[in-house]
Protein backbone atom coordinates (compact mmCIF):
# COMPACT_ATOMS: atom_id res chain seq x y z
CA UNK A 1 0.00 0.00 0.00
CA UNK A 2 1.37 3.80 -0.55
CA UNK A 3 0.68 6.69 1.36
CA UNK A 4 -1.78 7.59 -1.76
CA UNK A 5 -4.35 5.27 -0.42
CA UNK A 6 -7.38 6.62 1.43
CA UNK A 7 -6.56 7.45 4.85
CA UNK A 8 -9.23 4.79 6.52
CA UNK A 9 -7.23 1.91 4.83
CA UNK A 10 -4.42 3.24 5.53
CA UNK A 11 -5.04 3.45 9.29
CA UNK A 12 -6.23 -0.24 9.27
CA UNK A 13 -3.03 -1.31 7.51
CA UNK A 14 -0.65 0.40 9.80
CA UNK A 15 -2.99 -1.05 12.86
CA UNK A 16 -2.57 -4.63 10.80
CA UNK A 17 1.14 -4.09 11.29
CA UNK A 18 1.55 -2.20 14.59
CA UNK A 19 0.08 -5.11 16.10
CA UNK A 20 3.50 -7.67 15.24
CA UNK A 21 5.97 -4.28 14.47
CA UNK A 22 9.33 -5.21 16.38
CA UNK A 23 9.75 -2.01 17.85
CA UNK A 24 9.99 -1.22 21.29
CA UNK A 25 7.19 1.69 21.24
CA UNK A 26 4.55 -0.92 20.20
CA UNK A 27 6.10 -4.30 22.32
CA UNK A 28 4.73 -1.73 25.46
CA UNK A 29 1.86 -0.22 23.30
CA UNK A 30 0.52 -3.76 23.31
CA UNK A 31 0.95 -4.39 26.95
CA UNK A 32 -1.55 -1.55 27.82
CA UNK A 33 -4.12 -3.02 24.94
CA UNK A 34 -3.79 -6.01 27.02
CA UNK A 35 -4.03 -3.98 30.23
CA UNK A 36 -7.33 -2.81 28.78
CA UNK A 37 -8.88 -6.01 27.75
CA UNK A 38 -8.91 -7.10 31.66
CA UNK A 39 -10.23 -3.42 32.40
CA UNK A 40 -11.59 -1.56 30.01
CA UNK A 41 -11.59 2.25 30.92
CA UNK A 42 -12.40 5.21 28.29
CA UNK A 43 -9.06 6.87 28.81
CA UNK A 44 -5.73 6.03 29.23
CA UNK A 45 -3.49 7.64 31.62
CA UNK A 46 0.45 8.21 30.86
CA UNK A 47 2.47 10.03 33.41
CA UNK A 48 6.18 10.67 33.98
CA UNK A 49 7.48 11.92 36.88
CA UNK A 50 9.95 14.85 38.11
CA UNK A 51 12.34 15.58 41.48
CA UNK A 52 12.76 19.30 41.22
CA UNK A 53 15.24 19.30 43.25
CA UNK A 54 17.99 20.05 41.13
CA UNK A 55 18.33 21.56 37.76
CA UNK A 56 16.70 19.58 34.63
CA UNK A 57 19.08 17.00 33.46
CA UNK A 58 18.77 15.21 29.69
CA UNK A 59 17.36 11.83 31.51
CA UNK A 60 14.68 13.85 32.25
CA UNK A 61 13.80 14.93 28.52
CA UNK A 62 14.26 11.43 28.02
CA UNK A 63 11.48 9.87 29.74
CA UNK A 64 9.08 12.36 28.20
CA UNK A 65 10.35 11.88 24.83
CA UNK A 66 10.48 7.54 25.21
CA UNK A 67 7.16 7.85 26.35
CA UNK A 68 5.53 10.08 24.02
CA UNK A 69 6.73 7.47 21.59
CA UNK A 70 4.71 4.73 23.33
CA UNK A 71 1.57 7.05 23.67
CA UNK A 72 1.51 7.17 19.77
CA UNK A 73 2.08 3.77 19.45
CA UNK A 74 -0.95 2.54 21.70
CA UNK A 75 -3.12 5.30 19.17
CA UNK A 76 -2.20 3.29 16.53
CA UNK A 77 -2.81 0.34 17.70
CA UNK A 78 -6.02 1.12 18.80
CA UNK A 79 -7.00 3.99 15.83
CA UNK A 80 -7.56 6.51 18.20
CA UNK A 81 -10.41 5.24 19.75
CA UNK A 82 -9.31 5.37 23.02
CA UNK A 83 -8.76 9.21 24.50
CA UNK A 84 -4.73 9.20 25.61
CA UNK A 85 -3.75 11.89 28.18
CA UNK A 86 0.07 12.52 29.40
CA UNK A 87 1.40 13.96 32.73
CA UNK A 88 4.30 15.66 33.61
CA UNK A 89 4.41 15.24 37.66
CA UNK A 90 6.85 17.04 40.08
CA UNK A 91 7.33 15.92 43.00
CA UNK A 92 7.81 19.41 43.99
CA UNK A 93 6.45 18.78 47.65
CA UNK A 94 9.38 16.93 48.78
CA UNK A 95 12.02 18.53 51.25
CA UNK A 96 15.10 20.15 49.94
CA UNK A 97 17.57 17.07 51.52
CA UNK A 98 21.12 18.84 49.96
CA UNK A 99 22.21 21.82 48.06
CA UNK A 100 22.76 20.90 44.79
CA UNK A 101 26.65 21.35 43.01
CA UNK A 102 25.43 23.69 40.08
CA UNK A 103 23.32 26.40 41.06
CA UNK A 104 24.14 29.94 43.07
CA UNK A 105 23.19 31.20 46.49
CA UNK A 106 24.23 27.85 48.49
CA UNK A 107 23.93 29.39 51.32
CA UNK A 108 20.23 30.62 50.54
CA UNK A 109 19.21 27.06 49.72
CA UNK A 110 21.32 26.10 53.03
CA UNK A 111 19.25 27.78 55.03
CA UNK A 112 15.99 26.39 53.78
CA UNK A 113 17.44 22.46 54.00
CA UNK A 114 14.02 20.65 55.03
CA UNK A 115 11.66 22.50 53.55
CA UNK A 116 9.30 21.71 50.94
CA UNK A 117 10.85 23.14 47.21
CA UNK A 118 8.00 24.73 46.44
CA UNK A 119 8.58 26.97 50.02
CA UNK A 120 12.44 27.04 49.47
CA UNK A 121 13.26 30.52 47.95
CA UNK A 122 15.14 30.63 44.45
CA UNK A 123 18.50 30.53 44.54
CA UNK A 124 18.34 32.11 40.41
CA UNK A 125 15.74 35.10 41.67
CA UNK A 126 13.53 34.35 39.08
CA UNK A 127 11.00 32.92 40.18
CA UNK A 128 8.89 32.44 43.93
CA UNK A 129 10.21 28.83 44.90
CA UNK A 130 13.09 27.13 43.80
CA UNK A 131 11.01 24.57 42.64
CA UNK A 132 8.83 26.76 40.91
CA UNK A 133 12.25 27.57 38.97
CA UNK A 134 12.98 24.51 37.92
CA UNK A 135 9.53 23.23 36.92
CA UNK A 136 9.43 26.32 34.76
CA UNK A 137 13.04 24.96 33.26
CA UNK A 138 11.35 22.29 32.32
CA UNK A 139 8.13 22.74 31.00
CA UNK A 140 10.40 25.26 28.84
CA UNK A 141 11.98 22.81 26.90
CA UNK A 142 9.43 20.50 26.53
CA UNK A 143 7.07 22.98 25.09
CA UNK A 144 10.15 23.76 22.60
CA UNK A 145 9.91 20.63 21.70
CA UNK A 146 6.52 20.29 21.35
CA UNK A 147 5.13 17.72 23.29
CA UNK A 148 1.84 17.44 24.05
CA UNK A 149 1.56 16.97 28.23
CA UNK A 150 -0.34 18.14 30.94
CA UNK A 151 1.79 19.65 34.25
CA UNK A 152 0.79 18.38 37.48
CA UNK A 153 2.52 19.64 40.42
CA UNK A 154 2.79 17.69 44.06
CA UNK A 155 1.91 20.60 45.75
CA UNK A 156 -1.11 21.80 44.03
CA UNK A 157 -2.64 18.05 44.33
CA UNK A 158 -2.07 17.56 47.98
CA UNK A 159 -3.15 21.14 49.25
CA UNK A 160 -5.91 21.50 46.29
CA UNK A 161 -7.56 18.30 48.15
CA UNK A 162 -6.82 16.24 44.97
CA UNK A 163 -5.53 13.11 46.63
CA UNK A 164 -7.62 13.61 50.03
CA UNK A 165 -9.49 10.83 49.45
CA UNK A 166 -6.59 8.42 48.41
CA UNK A 167 -4.38 10.14 51.20
CA UNK A 168 -7.68 8.39 53.47
CA UNK A 169 -7.21 5.38 51.79
CA UNK A 170 -3.55 5.24 52.68
CA UNK A 171 -4.89 6.15 56.30
CA UNK A 172 -7.23 3.44 56.38
CA UNK A 173 -4.24 1.05 55.19
CA UNK A 174 -1.98 2.42 57.38
CA UNK A 175 -0.94 -1.37 58.94
CA UNK A 176 -0.58 -3.12 55.19
CA UNK A 177 1.51 -0.36 53.97
CA UNK A 178 3.96 -0.37 56.79
CA UNK A 179 3.14 -4.41 56.13
CA UNK A 180 5.15 -3.72 52.37
CA UNK A 181 7.36 -1.02 53.57
CA UNK A 182 9.65 -2.70 56.96
CA UNK A 183 11.11 -5.49 55.13
CA UNK A 184 12.80 -3.42 52.80
CA UNK A 185 14.29 -0.78 55.09
CA UNK A 186 17.37 -0.82 57.74
CA UNK A 187 16.43 -1.64 61.49
CA UNK A 188 17.19 1.66 62.68
CA UNK A 189 15.54 3.34 59.60
CA UNK A 190 12.39 0.80 60.27
CA UNK A 191 12.35 2.04 64.04
CA UNK A 192 10.61 5.53 63.04
CA UNK A 193 9.69 4.74 59.79
CA UNK A 194 5.89 6.39 58.76
CA UNK A 195 4.11 6.41 55.15
CA UNK A 196 3.08 10.14 56.40
CA UNK A 197 5.16 12.95 56.75
CA UNK A 198 3.78 16.12 58.91
CA UNK A 199 4.46 19.34 57.93
CA UNK A 200 5.85 21.64 60.69
CA UNK A 201 3.30 24.44 61.11
CA UNK A 202 5.83 26.26 63.01
CA UNK A 203 9.41 26.12 60.75
CA UNK A 204 7.95 24.36 57.64
CA UNK A 205 10.12 21.47 57.38
CA UNK A 206 8.64 18.76 56.45
CA UNK A 207 9.52 16.15 59.43
CA UNK A 208 10.88 12.23 59.49
CA UNK A 209 9.32 11.94 62.57
CA UNK A 210 7.88 8.63 64.20
CA UNK A 211 4.08 8.03 64.10
CA UNK A 212 2.59 8.21 67.73
CA UNK A 213 -0.73 7.06 66.27
CA UNK A 214 -3.29 7.54 63.39
CA UNK A 215 -7.05 7.95 63.47
CA UNK A 216 -9.04 6.56 60.70
CA UNK A 217 -12.53 8.30 61.36
CA UNK A 218 -10.97 11.61 62.52
CA UNK A 219 -8.37 11.57 59.39
CA UNK A 220 -5.86 12.35 61.49
CA UNK A 221 -2.32 11.25 62.46
CA UNK A 222 -0.49 12.11 65.77
CA UNK A 223 3.32 12.91 66.21
CA UNK A 224 5.77 14.14 68.91
CA UNK A 225 6.75 17.54 68.20
CA UNK A 226 11.01 17.24 68.03
CA UNK A 227 11.25 20.58 70.01
CA UNK A 228 8.50 19.93 72.75
CA UNK A 229 8.11 16.46 73.19
CA UNK A 230 4.52 17.37 73.28
CA UNK A 231 1.69 15.27 70.77
CA UNK A 232 0.64 17.28 67.44
CA UNK A 233 -2.49 15.64 65.95
CA UNK A 234 -2.67 17.19 62.14
CA UNK A 235 -5.05 15.88 59.06
CA UNK A 236 -3.59 13.69 56.27
CA UNK A 237 -5.88 16.06 53.87
CA UNK A 238 -5.05 19.34 52.54
CA UNK A 239 -0.86 19.57 52.06
CA UNK A 240 -0.78 19.31 56.45
CA UNK A 241 1.30 16.08 55.56
CA UNK A 242 2.78 14.50 52.63
CA UNK A 243 4.32 10.75 51.92
CA UNK A 244 7.13 8.66 51.87
CA UNK A 245 7.87 8.58 47.95
CA UNK A 246 7.61 5.23 47.59
CA UNK A 247 4.11 5.13 49.53
CA UNK A 248 3.57 8.62 47.90
CA UNK A 249 4.28 6.68 43.81
CA UNK A 250 1.57 4.46 44.88
CA UNK A 251 -0.61 7.03 46.10
CA UNK A 252 -0.42 9.07 42.82
CA UNK A 253 -0.85 6.08 40.45
CA UNK A 254 -3.76 5.50 42.52
CA UNK A 255 -5.15 8.68 42.83
CA UNK A 256 -4.72 9.39 38.94
CA UNK A 257 -5.36 6.15 37.88
CA UNK A 258 -2.38 6.08 35.88
CA UNK A 259 -2.11 3.47 33.42
CA UNK A 260 1.76 3.76 32.19
CA UNK A 261 5.21 5.06 33.74
CA UNK A 262 8.43 3.80 32.70
CA UNK A 263 11.40 4.29 35.38
CA UNK A 264 15.19 4.46 35.71
CA UNK A 265 16.72 0.84 36.38
CA UNK A 266 18.07 2.20 39.70
CA UNK A 267 13.99 2.21 40.70
CA UNK A 268 13.12 -1.52 40.39
CA UNK A 269 13.04 -2.04 43.82
CA UNK A 270 10.86 1.01 43.98
CA UNK A 271 8.40 0.01 41.34
CA UNK A 272 8.29 -3.58 43.03
CA UNK A 273 7.66 -1.60 46.64
CA UNK A 274 5.06 1.15 44.96
CA UNK A 275 3.11 -1.76 42.73
CA UNK A 276 2.75 -4.15 45.89
CA UNK A 277 1.12 -0.60 47.85
CA UNK A 278 -1.15 -0.27 44.63
CA UNK A 279 -2.76 -3.19 44.87
CA UNK A 280 -2.88 -3.03 48.99
CA UNK A 281 -5.11 0.46 48.11
CA UNK A 282 -7.24 -1.77 45.35
CA UNK A 283 -5.86 -0.58 42.72
CA UNK A 284 -3.68 -2.39 39.34
CA UNK A 285 0.09 -0.51 39.12
CA UNK A 286 0.43 0.66 36.14
CA UNK A 287 2.41 -0.80 33.35
CA UNK A 288 6.27 0.10 32.25
CA UNK A 289 9.42 -0.43 32.11
CA UNK A 290 13.19 0.46 33.48
CA UNK A 291 15.59 1.30 31.30
CA UNK A 292 19.25 1.80 31.83
CA UNK A 293 21.11 4.85 33.09
CA UNK A 294 23.11 7.32 31.41
CA UNK A 295 26.31 7.75 32.29
CA UNK A 296 29.03 10.47 31.83
CA UNK A 297 32.48 10.58 30.16
CA UNK A 298 33.96 8.49 33.38
CA UNK A 299 31.18 6.13 33.45
CA UNK A 300 29.28 8.06 36.68
CA UNK A 301 25.45 7.73 36.11
CA UNK A 302 24.35 11.05 35.31
CA UNK A 303 23.00 13.55 38.50
CA UNK A 304 20.65 16.46 38.65
CA UNK A 305 22.26 17.61 42.15
CA UNK A 306 25.97 16.77 40.49
CA UNK A 307 24.92 18.30 37.11
CA UNK A 308 28.01 15.80 35.32
CA UNK A 309 27.04 14.70 31.54
CA UNK A 310 25.12 16.40 28.69
CA UNK A 311 22.73 18.92 30.03
CA UNK A 312 19.58 19.50 27.24
CA UNK A 313 21.04 22.67 26.78
CA UNK A 314 24.33 21.46 26.33
CA UNK A 315 22.89 18.85 23.35
CA UNK A 316 20.68 21.49 21.64
CA UNK A 317 23.90 23.93 20.90
CA UNK A 318 25.61 21.05 18.76
CA UNK A 319 22.73 18.85 17.84
CA UNK A 320 19.47 19.11 16.90
CA UNK A 321 16.39 17.92 19.19
CA UNK A 322 15.97 15.44 16.64
CA UNK A 323 19.20 13.95 17.01
CA UNK A 324 18.37 13.84 20.52
CA UNK A 325 15.19 11.92 20.16
CA UNK A 326 17.05 9.49 18.09
CA UNK A 327 19.62 8.91 20.94
CA UNK A 328 16.79 8.24 23.53
CA UNK A 329 14.96 5.80 21.17
CA UNK A 330 17.71 3.66 20.48
CA UNK A 331 18.95 0.75 22.87
CA UNK A 332 16.77 2.39 25.91
CA UNK A 333 17.14 -0.78 28.38
CA UNK A 334 20.99 -0.59 27.18
CA UNK A 335 23.67 1.25 29.19
CA UNK A 336 24.61 4.10 27.34
CA UNK A 337 27.69 6.51 27.59
CA UNK A 338 26.03 10.16 27.19
CA UNK A 339 28.81 12.79 26.51
CA UNK A 340 29.98 14.91 24.00
CA UNK A 341 31.33 12.31 21.48
CA UNK A 342 28.03 10.85 21.15
CA UNK A 343 26.89 13.73 19.34
CA UNK A 344 28.40 13.75 15.88
CA UNK A 345 27.68 9.65 15.10
CA UNK A 346 23.52 10.32 16.41
CA UNK A 347 23.10 12.89 14.25
CA UNK A 348 24.68 11.25 11.07
CA UNK A 349 22.26 8.30 12.08
CA UNK A 350 19.42 10.41 12.57
CA UNK A 351 19.99 11.23 8.37
CA UNK A 352 20.77 7.99 7.45
CA UNK A 353 16.98 6.82 9.11
CA UNK A 354 15.40 9.54 7.55
CA UNK A 355 16.83 8.71 3.80
CA UNK A 356 15.91 5.05 4.21
CA UNK A 357 12.70 5.95 4.96
CA UNK A 358 11.44 7.30 1.93
CA UNK A 359 12.63 3.98 0.34
CA UNK A 360 10.44 1.24 2.91
CA UNK A 361 7.68 -0.60 3.10
CA UNK A 362 4.84 0.12 6.13
CA UNK A 363 6.46 -2.43 7.99
CA UNK A 364 10.12 -1.14 7.57
CA UNK A 365 8.50 2.30 8.28
CA UNK A 366 7.65 1.10 11.77
CA UNK A 367 10.29 0.16 12.91
CA UNK A 368 12.14 3.14 11.76
CA UNK A 369 13.15 5.41 14.81
CA UNK A 370 12.53 8.38 12.64
CA UNK A 371 8.73 7.02 12.32
CA UNK A 372 8.49 7.41 16.39
CA UNK A 373 10.48 10.83 16.43
CA UNK A 374 8.25 12.56 14.30
CA UNK A 375 4.89 10.56 15.41
CA UNK A 376 4.56 8.87 12.07
CA UNK A 377 5.00 11.81 10.09
CA UNK A 378 8.85 12.58 9.50
CA UNK A 379 10.10 15.54 7.09
CA UNK A 380 11.80 14.92 3.62
CA UNK A 381 15.23 16.06 4.09
CA UNK A 382 17.86 16.37 1.09
CA UNK A 383 20.98 15.78 3.05
CA UNK A 384 24.52 15.45 0.77
CA UNK A 385 26.65 15.29 3.21
CA UNK A 386 27.12 13.89 6.77
CA UNK A 387 28.04 15.97 10.12
CA UNK A 388 31.23 14.11 10.41
CA UNK A 389 32.16 15.21 6.84
CA UNK A 390 31.47 18.82 8.22
CA UNK A 391 33.62 18.44 10.75
CA UNK A 392 36.59 17.18 8.87
CA UNK A 393 35.86 19.75 6.45
CA UNK A 394 36.60 22.26 9.20
CA UNK A 395 39.15 20.52 10.73
CA UNK A 396 40.69 20.23 7.88
CA UNK A 397 40.65 23.40 6.88
CA UNK A 398 41.11 24.85 10.71
CA UNK A 399 38.22 27.06 10.42
CA UNK A 400 35.16 28.10 12.29
CA UNK A 401 33.64 30.42 9.27
CA UNK A 402 30.82 29.04 7.96
CA UNK A 403 31.30 30.66 3.87
CA UNK A 404 34.35 28.14 3.88
CA UNK A 405 32.00 24.98 4.37
CA UNK A 406 29.88 26.13 2.18
CA UNK A 407 32.42 27.10 -0.16
CA UNK A 408 33.41 23.48 -0.24
CA UNK A 409 29.87 22.12 -0.12
CA UNK A 410 29.22 24.33 -3.49
CA UNK A 411 32.25 22.09 -5.10
CA UNK A 412 30.24 18.82 -4.22
CA UNK A 413 26.20 20.45 -4.82
CA UNK A 414 26.44 22.90 -7.05
CA UNK A 415 24.12 25.93 -6.16
CA UNK A 416 23.95 24.82 -2.82
CA UNK A 417 22.89 27.31 -0.24
CA UNK A 418 21.00 28.01 2.88
CA UNK A 419 17.72 28.62 1.23
CA UNK A 420 18.11 25.58 -0.78
CA UNK A 421 19.07 23.27 1.86
CA UNK A 422 17.64 25.13 5.43
CA UNK A 423 18.83 21.74 7.76
CA UNK A 424 22.43 21.43 5.85
CA UNK A 425 22.33 25.31 7.22
CA UNK A 426 21.83 24.14 10.62
CA UNK A 427 24.03 21.55 10.51
CA UNK A 428 27.27 23.85 9.19
CA UNK A 429 26.43 26.29 12.03
CA UNK A 430 26.23 22.90 14.65
CA UNK A 431 29.29 21.70 12.95
CA UNK A 432 31.38 24.98 13.41
CA UNK A 433 30.37 25.07 16.89
CA UNK A 434 31.11 21.34 17.69
CA UNK A 435 34.41 21.50 15.95
CA UNK A 436 35.57 25.16 17.62
CA UNK A 437 34.66 23.82 21.08
CA UNK A 438 35.54 20.05 20.70
CA UNK A 439 37.62 19.34 17.53
CA UNK A 440 40.15 22.16 17.19
CA UNK A 441 41.41 21.95 21.30
CA UNK A 442 41.98 17.64 20.97
CA UNK A 443 43.81 18.18 17.36
CA UNK A 444 46.93 16.09 17.87
CA UNK A 445 48.73 15.38 14.05
CA UNK A 446 51.77 13.47 14.32
CA UNK A 447 54.84 13.17 12.16
CA UNK A 448 54.68 10.49 9.56
CA UNK A 449 57.57 7.76 10.19
CA UNK A 450 59.53 6.70 6.87
CA UNK A 451 57.07 3.94 5.57
CA UNK A 452 54.05 6.49 6.12
CA UNK A 453 56.17 9.36 4.73
CA UNK A 454 57.12 6.78 1.21
CA UNK A 455 53.39 6.25 1.34
CA UNK A 456 52.04 9.37 1.46
CA UNK A 457 54.52 10.99 -1.44
CA UNK A 458 52.94 8.22 -3.38
CA UNK A 459 49.52 9.11 -2.39
CA UNK A 460 50.27 12.87 -3.62
CA UNK A 461 51.89 11.36 -6.75
CA UNK A 462 48.62 9.57 -7.57
CA UNK A 463 46.21 12.71 -6.92
CA UNK A 464 48.61 14.90 -9.15
CA UNK A 465 47.76 12.37 -12.04
CA UNK A 466 43.70 12.31 -11.58
CA UNK A 467 41.87 14.33 -13.92
CA UNK A 468 40.49 17.44 -12.98
CA UNK A 469 37.20 17.46 -10.10
CA UNK A 470 38.09 13.10 -10.06
CA UNK A 471 34.67 11.55 -8.39
CA UNK A 472 34.66 10.00 -4.91
CA UNK A 473 35.33 6.50 -6.42
CA UNK A 474 38.37 7.93 -8.55
CA UNK A 475 40.28 8.90 -5.48
CA UNK A 476 39.19 6.17 -3.04
CA UNK A 477 40.48 3.42 -5.70
CA UNK A 478 43.70 5.45 -5.95
CA UNK A 479 44.12 5.14 -2.35
CA UNK A 480 43.73 1.46 -1.99
CA UNK A 481 46.48 1.21 -5.18
CA UNK A 482 48.69 3.57 -3.32
CA UNK A 483 48.55 1.15 0.02
CA UNK A 484 48.38 -2.31 -1.80
CA UNK A 485 52.23 -2.54 -2.28
CA UNK A 486 53.04 -1.59 0.47
CA UNK A 487 53.56 -4.87 2.91
CA UNK A 488 52.55 -2.68 6.15
CA UNK A 489 48.84 -1.79 4.65
CA UNK A 490 48.11 -5.12 3.27
CA UNK A 491 45.28 -7.40 4.68
CA UNK A 492 44.91 -10.55 3.36
CA UNK A 493 41.91 -11.34 5.20
CA UNK A 494 39.83 -9.21 3.84
CA UNK A 495 36.42 -9.64 1.52
CA UNK A 496 37.43 -10.53 -2.10
CA UNK A 497 41.63 -10.30 -1.14
CA UNK A 498 43.37 -12.19 -3.01
CA UNK A 499 47.90 -12.84 -2.92
CA UNK A 500 48.18 -10.77 -6.31
CA UNK A 501 45.27 -7.92 -4.76
CA UNK A 502 45.49 -8.14 -1.24
CA UNK A 503 43.02 -6.00 0.99
CA UNK A 504 43.90 -2.87 2.62
CA UNK A 505 44.09 -2.48 6.34
CA UNK A 506 42.70 0.37 8.69
CA UNK A 507 46.20 1.06 9.53
CA UNK A 508 46.56 2.86 6.12
CA UNK A 509 43.68 5.30 6.99
CA UNK A 510 44.55 5.67 10.46
CA UNK A 511 47.66 7.10 8.75
CA UNK A 512 45.94 9.42 6.75
CA UNK A 513 43.93 10.82 9.41
CA UNK A 514 46.30 11.28 12.42
CA UNK A 515 48.75 12.40 10.13
CA UNK A 516 46.68 14.57 7.97
CA UNK A 517 43.70 15.48 10.24
CA UNK A 518 45.12 15.33 13.30
CA UNK A 519 42.31 12.85 14.81
CA UNK A 520 42.06 8.98 15.09
CA UNK A 521 39.02 8.85 12.92
CA UNK A 522 37.92 10.68 9.87
CA UNK A 523 35.30 10.00 6.96
CA UNK A 524 35.63 8.05 3.45
CA UNK A 525 38.84 9.41 2.20
CA UNK A 526 37.42 9.45 -1.39
CA UNK A 527 34.05 11.45 -0.54
CA UNK A 528 36.60 13.83 1.67
CA UNK A 529 38.75 14.64 -1.26
CA UNK A 530 35.92 14.96 -3.44
CA UNK A 531 34.40 17.66 -1.51
CA UNK A 532 37.52 19.29 -0.09
CA UNK A 533 39.39 19.87 -3.40
CA UNK A 534 42.49 17.32 -4.86
CA UNK A 535 44.59 20.64 -4.77
CA UNK A 536 43.88 21.36 -0.82
CA UNK A 537 44.44 17.87 0.22
CA UNK A 538 47.84 17.62 -1.70
CA UNK A 539 48.61 21.08 0.48
CA UNK A 540 47.94 19.19 3.41
CA UNK A 541 50.10 16.53 2.56
CA UNK A 542 52.87 18.96 1.29
CA UNK A 543 52.62 20.55 5.11
CA UNK A 544 52.98 17.24 6.85
CA UNK A 545 56.06 15.83 5.01
CA UNK A 546 57.66 19.17 5.77
CA UNK A 547 56.45 18.82 9.63
CA UNK A 548 54.47 21.68 9.31
CA UNK A 549 51.15 20.18 10.93
CA UNK A 550 52.79 18.28 13.69
CA UNK A 551 55.04 21.29 14.66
Amino acid sequence: MTTDAPIEDLAAELRSLAETAGAWPFEEARKIVERLKRKPKDEVLFETGYGPSGLPHIGTFGEVARTTMVRHAFRILTGDSVKTRLVAFSDDMDGLRKVPDNVPNKELLAANLGKPLTVVPDPFGTHPSFGAHNNARLRAFLDAFGFEYEFLSATDCYKSGRFDATLLKVLEKYQEVMDVMLPSLREERAASYSPFLPIDSKTGIVLQVPILSHDVAAGTITYEDPETKAPVSVPVTGGACKLQWKPDWAMRWVAMAVDYEMAGKDLIDSVKLSGQIARVLGAEPPEGFNYELFLDEKGQKISKSKGNGLSIEDWLTYASPESLALFMFQSPRSGKRLYFDVIPRTVDDYFNFLAKYETQAWKERLNNPVWHIHAGNPPKVDMPVSFTMLLNLASASNTEDESVLWGFLRRHVPGVSAETHPKLAELVGYAVKYFNDFVRPNKQFRAPDDVERGALEALDAALAALPPSPSAEDVQNALYDVARPIPRYQDFKAKGATAEKPGVSIEWFNTIYQVLIGQERGPRFGSFVAIYGVAETRALIAKALAGELAA
